[in-house]
């Protein structure tokens, strides 16, 4: 479907949100055919972030719940460019909703991917660099942007994420939560997303999900997180 279709559409505040999920997507392992996109590799085994998170959660987490966001996005923009071939504005404005929510949570899976990594491949270890000291600028060190980032998680009524993020006007660093499947745009640059829906940890820490929220900085991968840096 073209962007030039889309704009034709009345979900305008919608479209405005795709075209920056596109963007933002380009930098991970999303493939785009023909508009669709595809569900990514992960770089390591299901298992493989274990005892953090278990190899049964990420099988479900990424086959089950990322591969019907995918399957969603696709079957949802497919219908939108039928219902702009002959207008229906009801029809618009639910596929235009669905767009959003299916393909921000592609985007945030996909990054969300990339900012986990096994222990053997440099999961846990702290961040470096130029983030690093951007980090210890703002909170202090590691250990004050995981309080704030635990409370930020703690405080998500129902489901959503908390991010790290980069003020792309400032440069600063700012912890923002975002609700359901929302993802990062406008002035905001997705560097660091920790998963608040049940799904990425209910199997295995059941109503315990603070003690989900200490236990993945063990395999974060401070890396990827650098590189979106900068």
């Amino acid at each position: 479907m073209s962007v030039s279709l889309l704009r034709q559409s009345t979900v305008r505040s919608g479209l405005r949100n795709l075209s920056a999920m596109s963007k933002i997507a380009q930098p991970v392992s999303t493939t785009f055919t023909r508009s669709k996109v595809t569900l990514p590799d992960l770089p390591y085994d299901y298992g493989a972030l274990e005892p953090a998170i278990s190899g049964k959660i990420m099988e479900l987490h990424h086959s089950g719940h990322h591969k019907t966001y995918v399957n969603s996005y696709n079957t949802a923009t497919e219908q939108l460019a039928s219902a702009t071939s002959s207008p229906d504005p009801a029809a618009q404005i639910t596929l235009g909703a669905l767009i959003n929510f299916h393909g921000g949570g592609h985007i945030n899976h996909s990054l969300f991917w990339e900012n986990l990594a096994p222990k053997s491949s440099g999961g846990g270890e702290p961040p470096s660099g130029k983030l690093g000291k951007a980090i210890d600028q703002a909170y202090g060190g590691l250990d004050g942007l995981k309080k704030i980032m635990s409370a930020k998680l703690a405080g998500i009524q129902g489901s959503g994420w908390a991010w790290l993020v980069k003020d792309t006007e400032t440069g600063a660093l700012q912890v923002r939560t975002y609700a359901n499947q929302d993802p990062v745009v406008g002035q905001f640059k997705p560097l660091l997303g920790i998963d608040a829906w049940e799904h990425a940890y209910y199997l295995q820490y059941q109503n315990r999900k603070a003690e989900y929220f200490s236990a993945i900085w063990d395999v974060i991968n401070w890396k990827a997180a650098e590189r979106r840096f900068g």
